[in-house]
């Protein structure tokens, strides 16, 4: 299974206007959905006095995980057709909130879909996308004696160090792609007096 996805490298925002309604609409690239909802939050909260905040996210190299809100909004008119915007354009770890200043105009169920969309679109093109991967870590000990064949494995495999901890025995954390890390973990074993440490990060 590839650990590679497309996701955006910067905050983007668009602004439309449909029969006297707002809606601007905000592009975030998130790593989690905790991360995603903390975000949409942080936007409700700064754009409170409107009348609807309507969101969705996409989540994984699969795009597996996914959530959407209407907020208010007739059943199926806003959060779906900002998840289809990012569905669409083959993203993931996107997050879009699409804030709507009412004008006083019923847009109807189609304008308001057409109007979700359009804004949502937008958002997404004024973002630079990129190719991006999920990553896993593994954590192990070492003595110090193994300190440069360790590192040598580290420079050689491209891996990141996240945690380090040098002593007579050493403990080392690192990240990597999450298609490659059983790979890695077999050149960590390789080395004399390793140990793999298990959930290393909780």
């Amino acid at each position: 299974m590839s650990s590679e996805y497309r996701t955006i490298a910067n905050d983007s925002e668009a602004v439309i206007r449909e029969k006297m309604s707002r809606f601007i609409a905000f592009a975030h690239p998130v790593r989690s959905a905790a991360e995603a909802k903390d975000w949409i939050a942080s936007i409700a909260s700064k754009y409170h006095d409107a009348r609807h905040v309507c969101w969705a996210y996409m989540l994984g190299a699969e795009s597996s995980e996914f959530q959407w809100s209407d907020n208010g909004e007739p059943s199926g008119t806003a959060g779906k057709p900002i998840l289809g915007q990012i569905r669409s354009k083959e993203l993931s770890n996107v997050a879009i909130a699409v804030v709507r200043y009412f004008g006083g105009i019923k847009l109807g169920t189609s304008g308001l879909i057409a109007a979700y969309r359009e804004a949502a679109r937008q958002a997404l093109d004024g973002a630079e996308i990129k190719t991006a991967y999920e990553t896993d870590s593994v954590s192990f000990t070492f003595p110090y004696l193994s300190m440069n064949s360790v590192m040598r494995m580290v420079r050689d495999s491209g891996a990141a160090i996240l945690s380090q901890e040098f002593d007579n025995v050493c403990t080392m954390t690192l990240e990597m792609r999450a298609d490659r890390i059983d790979e890695l973990t077999r050149r960590i074993t390789e080395i004399d007096g390793t140990s793999i440490q298990t959930n290393p990060l909780q």
